[in-house]
């Protein structure tokens, strides 16, 4: 069995989505300034960061759309650990329509490969040609029996106007959903399971996760 990464590296200050900040690091303690805790020789560094639940490779539980829907500290991690993956080759296309997503996918991680990964990083990568669902994919992967949709660009939805409406139909489902991902290029069609692991903050509505295929 092999294991692939899936997840952007966080680095301080990048940018995930155009207008949010990026993480900001810092040291709440140095190994200089533990010196005077410990025995002579040890030392330690303890980090603080700061940044926005939407940053990196990020899920999204119900939370994020709905002020009484299910939070990341709720999630059992059955519904995002070793999911039954299956990959839907998108690219090429900037609206990936409903014919294009499979109508059945009990219990499944729904893995959307656009390719737009390849402008991680740029000012391309957040505007608004970035590929994505349209709500009839949408509504076909609620009704799918999908656990989980994840995608290779900055969002499921079509960024151009305040509707999110992929967001209201997946998470009105409890479907997860995972953005941000990359390398789907080197996930195989089927055969593989996914996970993408988020900490249990309680009321958060997302956090950034390690996402990984096992093949």
């Amino acid at each position: 069995m092999g294991l692939i990464d899936l997840t952007h590296p966080i680095v301080p200050g990048m940018v995930t989505y155009p207008g949010l900040p990026g993480p900001v690091v810092s040291d709440h303690v140095g190994f200089e300034a533990s010196r005077s805790h410990y025995a002579p020789g040890t030392e330690f560094r303890i980090a603080r960061v700061e940044l926005v639940t939407s940053t990196g490779t990020y899920l999204d539980a119900p939370a994020h759309r709905f002020p009484s829907g299910g939070d990341i500290g709720s999630l059992d991690l059955g519904r995002c650990v070793d999911l039954p993956g299956l990959l839907v080759d998108a690219q090429g296309l900037t609206e990936v329509p409903a014919d294009a997503v499979p109508a059945r996918a009990e219990g499944c991680a729904v893995l959307i490969r656009t390719g737009w990964d390849a402008h991680w990083g740029t000012e391309r990568y957040g505007s608004h040609e970035h590929p994505h669902l349209t709500p009839e994919a949408a509504r076909r992967l609620a009704s799918s029996g999908a656990v989980l949709v994840g995608i290779d660009s900055v969002n499921v939805d079509d960024t151009v106007g305040g509707g999110r409406p992929v967001h209201t139909e997946l998470l009105d489902h409890d479907v997860l959903i995972v953005e941000n991902a990359t390398n789907l290029g080197s996930v195989p069609s089927a055969g593989f399971s996914f996970s993408a692991v988020p900490l249990p903050f309680t009321g958060l509505p997302s956090i950034p996760v390690r996402a990984f295929a096992r093949t």
